[in-house]
């Protein structure tokens, strides 16, 4: 597994649309600053076949330091949900193994 950087993708999307690299961090910087503003002012974004980003609230709670078992009071806070759309959902998925000798999965002769 590699990890991808906003950089990575810059120059992917540059190359692949002939644009020119600032102007596509530009594009891709902007994107990314409308998604965090709509989510903290508790909007909902649905991008159809990638999928849904939306705000939950988290309740505030006790907690317990594990080093000295003191209890600690843990405020509510915001955080993100995702979940993956269709298409990213099959995408994800590793391709079918193609068997090319069907002898293999047949069941064995009854006796």
């Amino acid at each position: 597994m590699n990890t991808i950087t906003k950089r990575d993708l810059v120059q992917r999307i540059s190359e692949n649309t002939k644009v020119q690299q600032q102007k596509a961090k530009e594009v891709i910087q902007g994107f990314l600053d409308e998604i965090i503003a709509e989510l903290a002012s508790g909007n909902r974004l649905e991008f159809r076949d990638f999928g849904v980003f939306e705000p939950k609230s988290k309740a505030p709670r006790t907690a317990r330091n594990p080093r000295t078992g003191a209890r600690i009071e843990v405020p509510e806070k915001v955080t993100v949900k995702f979940k993956a759309g269709r298409m990213m959902k099959e995408k994800m998925q590793p391709a079918p193994q193609v068997n090319s000798d069907a002898s293999d999965t047949a069941a064995p002769p009854s006796v």
